[in-house]
């Protein structure tokens, strides 16, 4: 029941991914490695409550409790929202990046990061008005839910692969922050 929802969660990992998973470069650019800096500091903690959380969602997968996917997605979708608005304040507040088109590059990441947040945000209140009583309407919901996951990582993907394109992917891969971690973001596919 619960598995087209996990599905749908791996698209936004991949978009996590994409935030902490930059080519590594050196570039001697110290204005554009003390933003990265200010970016990736703020970014590591946010990404592991995203994984924990979409973990969270895959651990239910196979679970028939209605009420029990239902509390264990909500309380997800709200981690995922805090998360993705704790980001898009730590682009927000690190400026602009010093490279050409930095600003509209900031201002797209942060309104992608920002979206993705008051979506995930609308997501608890329709997991939370499922009717948890009628399996084929909780179903149906769950479906409705994954579809709405799939669209909005994908409208997201583009502005912070534009933030971290050239020069500030650059500077962001050499972040520890920033670096990909060795736990996997996307959750299993069964």
């Amino acid at each position: 029941m619960n598995k087209k929802l996990v599905a749908a969660l791996s698209g936004g990992a991949a978009l996590v991914m994409a935030l902490t998973g930059c080519s590594d470069s050196d570039n001697g650019d110290k204005k554009l490695d003390d933003w990265a800096k200010k970016v990736c500091d703020q970014m590591q903690p946010q990404v592991k409550k995203i994984q924990d959380a979409n973990s969270s969602i895959a651990s239910v997968q196979n679970e028939e409790d209605s009420k029990k996917i239902q509390q264990t997605d909500s309380k997800a979708f709200q981690a995922n929202a805090d998360a993705y608005k704790a980001l898009g304040s730590a682009v927000q507040n690190a400026g602009a990046p010093p490279v050409k088109d930095g600003e509209t590059s900031q201002q797209n990441a942060v309104k992608a990061l920002n979206d993705l947040s008051a979506a995930y945000t609308n997501l608890k209140k329709r997991m939370d008005g499922l009717d948890t009583g009628d399996k084929g309407k909780f179903a149906a919901g769950l479906k409705g839910i994954a579809g709405d996951i799939g669209k909005l990582s994908s409208q997201s993907d583009e502005a912070l692969k534009k933030l971290q394109s050239g020069d500030v992917g650059k500077a962001m891969a050499k972040q520890p922050g920033c670096q990909k971690t060795s736990t996997s973001a996307t959750p299993p596919k069964k």
